[in-house]
């Protein structure tokens, strides 16, 4: 077996649990692989020497696990790609929608993962085309959470025209536009006033950031649709953003949204994991009159 570990946020208390994974697995004869980061960073673990260091990964790996938090997560998937390897997350951070285990939990999940009690959430990503300006997100051009338009240099509203399947459906005036999966619905989305969506539901939420017609309201889509946008404004340029990377693009460049062909996998370890979360990380329920 190879298991390859990342810690995208090099704090201390992530680098603590690594080193302990780590050694954890190295015990049991796993193979272990790490990143560069990760590997100069693991200055208290006798055995780095013999770690292999990976750039990209491959079908050869049979796990990924992730540790600090959603943020973590969202940097793992463009390490994983379309390489179809499982990402267990480890949330040594504060919300954690998207890890799997808690670190209290730690010794008790990965004993589940080596008797294979999990399942796997298949997790839509979009998939972004810009024509003429596709070099600016380089080699990745996908999200696992959100797309989102926003403006740039100015407090001004800027106009988002919106076609879906070819077909017109509205200008939006406001300060953006968010296109979610059901994975980033219960972050930027719901900030903005979108609907929570379950894990696997096959479909899209767009949702406005402070719309200037009040009657406008967000909408959710099939999964299969494809989605136009095009934005406009008193400046020349406006921000897109993938996930936590950003770029700048001119005004009106034509910005093609849709379904990836491919998914991302993440371990399970309860079946319930999202319902709970939704009731301890929200807080719903606490109403004493529940």
């Amino acid at each position: 077996m190879q298991i390859a570990v990342l810690c995208p946020f090099m704090k201390p208390v992530s680098i603590g649990y690594a080193e302990g994974i780590i050694e954890h697995l190295m015990g049991l004869k796993v193979k272990v692989i790490v990143d560069e980061q990760l590997h100069a960073g693991l200055e208290n673990l006798p055995l780095k020497e013999q770690l292999n260091v990976f750039k990209t990964l491959d079908s050869s790996t049979d796990f990924l696990i992730c540790i600090g938090g959603d943020g973590s997560m969202l940097q793992a998937v463009t390490r994983v790609k379309d390489s179809g390897v499982p990402i267990l997350g480890i949330n040594t951070g504060r919300l954690g929608f998207l890890t799997s285990l808690q670190k209290e939990s730690l010794n008790k999940g990965l004993e589940a993962l080596w008797e294979k009690k999990y399942s796997l959430i298949e997790r839509t990503l979009l998939e972004v085309k810009l024509g003429q300006e596709q070099k600016l997100l380089g080699d990745f051009p996908y999200a696992l959470n959100e797309i989102s338009v926003s403006r740039k240099d100015s407090a001004s509203l800027i106009s988002v025209k919106v076609q879906i399947n070819h077909h017109e459906l509205t200008t939006y005036w406001a300060d953006g536009l968010i296109i979610s999966t059901p994975t980033g619905s219960t972050g930027y989305n719901l900030s903005s006033g979108g609907p929570i969506l379950l894990p696997g539901t096959p479909a899209l939420v767009m949702t406005p950031i402070a719309p200037h017609n009040l009657n406008i309201r967000p909408l959710v889509l099939p999964d299969n649709s494809v989605i136009q946008l095009k934005v406009s404004g008193r400046e020349e340029q406006h921000l897109l953003s993938l996930d936590s990377r950003l770029v700048t693009l001119p005004h009106n460049t034509p910005i093609h949204i849709q379904k990836a062909d491919f998914s991302i996998s993440t371990i399970q370890f309860d079946d319930s994991a999202f319902y709970n979360t939704l009731r301890e990380k929200l807080f719903w329920g606490l109403d004493k009159r529940n």
